[in-house]
């Protein structure tokens, strides 16, 4: 037994010399954590090059850490050797690391080796999951966003929906880590969710599919009028650079002079890609953003380096909302700190801490906390989010006035679905005309948000502005 106990005690030690290790002996990639789209947005990524000797440690604060090791080792051995049911050692450590990470604050977890190799496989836009974005915000299992046209989207979850219960589990004090694993599922099966909606002061019960989601990045990138150029999108992922940048570069060619960028209800994702498509819009030398940590290593600025300036002279509006976090609030706080775009909406998420993500050796992970964020003016975003600069809540037009069915029969809506249907196959290019809908659909979109209207307004009134410019200058010339 106590060979047992030496032995357990080097692993133990192993195990949390190379965590406090990694983050030094690292270099960074992207990386991203999600869950079935139940993602903790956006994080910088560490991966552990090698592992070095243990060497001794004079700090007293580490050796009363490696002290406290022989407790640990105690209490390892005693239930294993006690406990009603038999367990194995991975099942104790998994369980101890588990607990560690939980208690450390809600965006910080273990990471089994198979929800690593997930996490890995996320970042390229294709995963499995209702399409909700959460996080744990004042202790509750929180909706940062849901995906749009995802089962949770399509359910009616909404940004600040609070996840009350999972199935017949409440989840109360329950970590991030377990909520993604009970609402993960294989594509076609079902989850009962309950949610409270504190907007509205009810409780709400959902049952939804879970399904294989496909995220398309960049979402109705087209030209709305007078040059003025609209696209959102929906998070930051590996490929999202080469769809902003392709799809921009279109409008331009298209004769787009302003542009309207949407990142309303989109979480975030990996930082590196937040700061490239930033620098996209900013000239070379200026700030994007900070990331301010315990160590001084873990300290950067990261600054523009863009010499191509494509859309330097673009008016740029900025849409965000409360479902807009992380890699969207470093984007607007980077655009608004330094006088490039005008932000428009209501104030954001505010999730603005760092998450490393730490290989271990045997395939599994450490998720953890490393620094917070902070935008040009030296603002921190987490827990307060971006203030835009003009205020405008969001207002829903009345839905569409219907007859109530009598004797049976379908209601008005339904009756013009119909003929819409007949007249759209008997069409001569069905193809054509099916297009043509989607296109008036977009529009009435866009003339219907109250939000994307003020936009518009904004971005004249800043071409108006700039022409008095241009006049006084020829004046005092």
């Amino acid at each position: 037994m106590f060979k047992k106990v030496l032995a357990l005690v080097a692993v133990v030690a192993g195990i949390v010399f190379f965590a406090n290790l990694a983050v030094s002996q690292s270099e960074k990639i992207p990386a991203k954590s999600s869950a079935g789209s139940l993602e903790t947005p956006l994080q910088n990524s560490t991966v552990v090059t090698n592992a070095e000797a243990v060497k001794k440690n004079d700090d007293p604060k580490a050796n009363d850490l490696y002290a406290q090791v022989e407790l640990f080792s105690y209490a390892l051995t005693t239930i294993q050797s006690e406990y009603v049911e038999q367990k194995t050692p991975k099942d104790l450590i998994y369980g101890a690391l588990t607990g560690m990470l939980d208690s450390l604050d809600p965006h910080s977890q273990f990471l089994a080796p198979e929800d690593y190799d997930e996490l890995k496989t996320e970042t390229q836009g294709k995963f499995g999951g209702l399409g909700i974005e959460i996080s744990v915000r004042d202790g509750l299992l929180t909706i940062v966003t849901p995906i749009e046209d995802t089962p949770a989207w399509k359910a009616g979850l909404k940004s600040g929906d609070r996840i009350v219960k999972i199935e017949k589990t409440l989840t109360r004090d329950m970590s991030l880590n377990n909520a993604v694993k009970k609402l993960r599922g294989d594509p076609g099966t079902k989850v009962h969710i309950t949610i409270l909606r504190e907007s509205e002061g009810k409780i709400q019960e959902f049952e939804i599919t879970r399904e294989i989601i496909h995220v398309k990045d960049v979402k109705d990138p087209h030209i709305i009028e007078d040059g003025i150029a609209y696209l959102r999108f929906v998070e930051f992922r590996e490929d999202s650079y080469a769809q902003v940048y392709k799809n921009l570069k279109s409008l331009k060619e298209q004769g787009a002079t302003a542009l309207i960028l949407d990142v309303r209800n989109n979480p975030g994702g990996l930082l590196n890609v937040a700061i490239k498509i930033s620098e996209m819009f900013l000239p070379s030398g200026q700030v994007i953003v900070s990331t301010k940590g315990r160590h001084p290593s873990q300290d950067s600025v990261s600054i523009s380096h863009n010499t191509e300036n494509l859309f330097a002279d673009w008016p740029i509006v900025i849409l965000i909302n409360e479902g807009s976090a992380s890699g969207s609030e470093i984007l607007a706080g980077a655009l608004k700190d330094n006088k490039r775009a005008v932000t428009l909406g209501v104030k954001s998420f505010g999730k603005g801490s760092v998450q490393s993500v730490i290989p271990l050796p045997d395939g599994s992970g450490l998720r953890l906390t490393t620094a917070k964020y902070f935008t040009p003016s030296g603002i921190c975003i987490h827990d307060i989010g971006i203030t835009p600069d003009i205020v405008i809540e969001r207002v829903y037009p009345p839905a569409e006035d219907e007859e109530k069915p009598k004797n049976g029969k379908k209601d008005l809506k339904d009756s013009k679905k119909v003929f819409e249907d007949i007249e759209l196959k008997e069409t001569a290019n069905p193809d054509e005309a099916e297009k043509k809908k989607k296109e008036d659909e977009l529009k009435k979109r866009m003339s219907d948000d109250n939000q994307i209207q003020s936009a518009i307004s904004v971005i004249k009134g800043i071409r108006v502005y700039k022409k008095l410019q241009a006049s006084d200058a020829v004046t005092k010339k």
